[in-house]
């Protein structure tokens, strides 16, 4: 029976470090795939946003944007966009509460056209660029929708009537470093993986999960074979079965190694 296993990106395959992906983890899915192993990108970040070196690599499929969409081979599968009105609701309770966010879509992520007073979203701005994202349409254009957002909060932020408003339809990730993942309540990298499991008829034990960081935990939770990178998030000590080298000490081909999976 063959194997599927779900990646994440930034600080899994991705050193959060050196910025690159390392030889050995790329090796190691070259591998893991001529034994007839399925890979599958599981991610936060939006189609858009995914690295090109990972879009070229053979993956069986990607899931984007915490589940609200999948793609298997070339072929897309599922994709959730946030109604129109409420994503401009959204915008406005976040303006009007002092909180600055980044929206996410397949194509494109939006920035506001004015320099925010956060240096995490003016980084992700400069990190986008190059790539073409975030430079063509702004928050203020009402003419896009998005499939799910991060906003960034400090002391100025009422931060309680954000959660209030959001709570309603919204699950909100809390990454810890003074920014919050914001997707689509029933959505999550475990939703993605369950609708994966089920299409292709793979039996829950031979799935495997890598990741390292908070919105990593639900995938933990869901799948017995859970694999933390060296340098981790703690919310995700519970639920891992195996815990790896980091990136930089070719985690990911050790992970894989202990696992029989190469």
């Amino acid at each position: 029976m063959r194997n599927a296993l779900f990646f994440d990106i930034d600080g899994t395959l991705l050193s959060d470090v050196t910025g690159k992906i390392p030889d050995s983890a790329l090796d190691a899915l070259k591998k893991t795939i001529e034994l007839g192993n399925l890979t599958f990108i599981n991610t936060g970040r939006c189609y858009c946003s995914v690295p090109m070196e990972l879009k070229r690599a053979p993956f069986s499929g990607y899931l984007c944007g915490c589940g609200t969409y999948i793609m298997l081979g070339d072929e897309v599968m599922f994709s959730r966009i946030i109604p129109h009105k409420r994503g401009r609701e959204i915008i406005r309770v976040l303006q009007e509460n002092h909180a600055e966010p980044i929206l996410e879509a397949t194509d494109d992520c939006y920035f506001s056209k004015r320099i925010t007073r956060f240096e995490g979203i003016e980084h992700t701005r400069r990190y986008f660029a190059p790539m073409g994202l975030g430079i063509e349409t702004y928050i203020e254009q009402d003419r896009f929708d998005y499939d799910k957002f991060v906003f960034y909060y400090d002391q100025k932020t009422n931060l309680a009537a954000i959660k209030a408003n959001l709570g309603k339809d919204m699950d909100l990730i809390d990454r810890q470093n003074g920014f919050f993942e914001v997707v689509p309540k029933g959505f999550s990298k475990a939703s993605g993986i369950a609708y994966i499991l089920e299409h292709m008829n793979i039996p829950m034990e031979n799935a495997y999960v890598f990741g390292d960081s908070s919105n990593d935990l639900p995938m933990f939770q869901y799948v017995k074979h859970a694999v933390a990178m060296g340098v981790h998030s703690n919310v995700l000590e519970p639920y891992a079965e195996f815990v790896t080298k980091t990136v930089e000490e070719d985690g990911i081909a050790f992970a894989m190694k202990h696992y029989g999976l190469i």
